[in-house]
């Protein structure tokens, strides 16, 4: 074989190989939750989806490869100044999804850089109207006027900001000494007013415990004294129906038949009875009558008009 010939060979070769990958090159697969962006001679063409696509080889390419996911961008620290004129390293976390893959893919060069810096630039002016103290106090507001401004401007690039969190906002050295000697007398001053108004009201509980004792001790000595008048009262109104209904009776028996005379045998009976009782050692004087066999004589004193 001459050279021109193996050269030929070669040649066609060659162009085979290359013909070959350009075929291989234009069938394309596009994974889930990606787009492919395809230019025919240097111009957009058409998105490709997910799925199996074909393209002309030498004349379609693909240009740009769009991720539909959400992106999680680190945000460097930056120093900013309060309103008060304090610095403070800030940094921070943008979230964001691409949602247009030809805007993202023309309508800027590097829509995660620019996300960054203009994330950077507002952090800081919103911050600078701010005072130290209202900046920890503020984190949500910050974080939601960075995503309004930063999707406003994103909407361009065909990008949508979700979020953007502040990961660290450090004070000088100084100023976190002097933030934490705040804290902790605002600590030590709560711990004394909260001893104070548990002393407070454990004298006030005690007080009231030893007011309602008295209470209960003078209502329990009232009932009392209720109970025992009353008791007292019912006790003689008893006897006195008892002694009234025994009088009655006493009247009633000493109104009929030999009534009379049973009383003063009785009053006799007790009068023998109490002489029989007494003793002569203790002086008693007794007065009896002269003729002790003369019942009558005895009773003379007891008679009683009935």
């Amino acid at each position: 074989m001459s050279k021109d010939e193996l050269l030929f060979v070669v040649i066609i070769s060659v162009l085979f190989i290359y013909a070959l990958q350009a075929m291989i090159k234009s069938l394309r697969l596009v994974p889930a939750q990606k787009e492919f962006i395809v230019e025919r001679f240097g111009k957009y063409h058409l998105t490709l989806k997910p799925g199996f696509h074909f393209l002309i080889p030498f004349v379609d390419r693909v240009a740009y490869i769009q991720d539909l996911k959400e992106h999680t961008i680190d945000v460097p620290s930056q120093r900013c100044f309060t309103k008060d004129e304090i610095q403070v390293e800030v940094d921070g976390v943008i979230y964001l999804q691409v949602f247009d893959s030809q805007k993202a893919s023309y309508g800027i060069t590097d829509f995660q850089y620019a996300s960054i810096q203009l994330a950077q630039t507002t952090t800081r002016s919103i911050i600078g109207t701010l005072e130290l103290d209202s900046t920890f106090e503020e984190r949500e507001a910050i974080s939601l006027k960075v995503v309004t401004v930063l999707d406003q401007a994103a909407m361009k690039w065909g990008v949508r900001i979700l979020r953007f969190e502040i990961k660290n906002l450090v004070p000088p050295e100084s100023v976190r000494q002097s933030m934490e000697k705040q804290v902790t007398a605002e600590r030590n001053r709560r711990a004394i007013l909260q001893k104070s108004v548990g002393v407070r009201q454990s004298l006030i509980n005690t007080s009231e415990g030893f007011k309602s004792e008295l209470i209960n001790r003078s209502e329990g000595e009232m009932e009392k004294q209720i109970n025992e008048a009353s008791g007292k009262s019912s006790e003689i109104l008893a006897l006195g129906e008892a002694t009234a209904e025994s009088i009655a009776k006493i009247a009633q028996a000493i109104s009929g038949a030999g009534g009379k005379e049973a009383v003063k045998l009785e009053l006799g009976q007790k009068y023998i009875r109490a002489l029989s009782m007494l003793k002569a050692d203790n002086n008693n004087k007794v007065i009896m009558g002269g003729n002790l066999a003369d019942m009558k004589e005895m009773l003379k004193g007891l008679e009683l008009d009935l």
